[in-house]
């Protein structure tokens, strides 16, 4: 499926090494005036950068085609079109019948009955984490003006960590301070240490993985449904959506494991006449619904598997072992760009978990 949300849509198509990309949004309220600025930032963020990434660089120059008139939405379907620009599809020639591991080449030439595009990964490249990106620019914009902020910073590289977020209190300062980074962490003395540890898998023709952390903050209390319309559902379900995602965790997450129920347990207190709680070791949700705290939630991040080193494969044509080199452009780690595909598309969920939850006039 390439359609996500249940009030607010987004349907995404294209391939990586395709003529073009697309996405549909439909939902965003009629007369909001796009902030083009915003858009072309948060898009920039998302394109490799020097070389701790791939040399592939596209410039995401869009046309918009449908849904806006005269510099303001319609309420009608939002159409925007990406052309491909910078595609080597000779790169993969040799790898069509040749599955790159913890790609999804395999499963997918057999889903498809071998006539997937294995070009660059085609759907299942992270090349459309552009259109994510889109998305998320309109939704938080409408967001922002509503005060509700979120921001992501990388927590680790491999096995460098950066410090982690004050679960308790997250402020908008500290969210606008990581929206300006190209690289973003809390403690800035940590940056040089990830990017050394990137810079030696790409001399190593390998890879690295990681963690990022993100906040949700000012969303009310009482916002969700529970069981299977939870926040946790949700967010989670557009999480893993997004390319070489593998886990998702809330709060203290699985650490939360190691506490007694003592220790475990958010007690309430009274603040300035509001109720609050002490802690915030489940990360701002119970039963599903939002308790008025930060949502602080994490994502893992496997090892971009494009690298240059040798590997086992297969022959899907003549059923034989073949060790396989990859040739061609790619990132030694990719969690410094996620990181900003991970705003993106928590923008659009919340937007459309309200959206949902209330109903359209919200957005007036």
């Amino acid at each position: 499926m390439n359609t996500f949300g249940q009030t607010l849509k987004m349907t995404l198509f294209g391939e990586s090494h395709g003529e073009a990309l697309g996405i549909v949004i439909d939902g965003i309220k009629p007369g909001l005036v796009i902030d083009y600025a915003n858009l072309n930032a948060l898009l920039t963020k998302r394109r490799p950068k020097t070389i701790y990434s791939t040399s592939r660089s596209e410039p995401d120059d869009y046309e918009i085609i449908s849904g806006v008139f005269e510099g303001k939405t319609t309420g009608a379907p939002i159409t925007f079109l990406i052309r491909n620009q910078n595609t080597i599809s000779k790169d993969y020639d040799s790898l069509r019948y040749t599955p790159r591991p913890s790609h999804a080449d395999y499963p997918a030439y057999v889903k498809y009955q071998g006539f997937n595009d294995p070009r660059g990964g085609g759907i299942f490249s992270g090349r459309l984490t552009s259109l994510m990106m889109i998305a998320g620019a309109l939704s938080k914009q409408i967001l922002n003006e509503k005060n509700i902020f979120i921001g992501s910073h990388i927590l680790s590289i491999q096995n460098t960590i950066d410090d982690s977020f004050n679960l308790t209190a997250v402020s908008k300062e500290t969210i606008q301070k990581l929206e300006s980074l190209d690289f973003p962490v809390l403690n800035n003395a940590i940056e040089e240490s990830m990017k050394k540890v990137i810079i030696s898998a790409k001399e190593d023709e390998n890879s690295v993985g990681g963690i990022i952390e993100s906040a949700i903050i000012n969303l009310p209390c009482g916002l969700g449904e529970p069981l299977a319309l939870s926040l946790e559902s949700h967010l989670s379900s557009l999480l893993f959506s997004v390319p070489s995602i593998k886990g998702v965790e809330f709060g203290l997450g699985f650490d939360i494991t190691r506490k007694t129920g003592k220790e475990a347990n958010d007690e309430y207190t009274i603040e300035n006449g509001k109720i609050r709680t002490l802690t915030n070791n489940n990360g701002g949700i119970l039963g599903g619904i939002t308790t008025g705290m930060p949502v602080i939630l994490r994502v893992a991040v496997k090892p971009t598997p494009s690298i240059g080193k040798a590997q086992s494969s297969v022959n899907l044509l003549k059923n034989e072992a073949q060790t396989l080199e990859i040739k061609g452009r790619h990132d030694p780690a990719i969690v410094n760009r996620v990181v900003h595909v991970i705003n993106a598309i928590l923008y659009f969920g919340i937007l459309d978990y309200i959206l949902t939850s209330t109903n359209k006039d919200w957005m007036k």
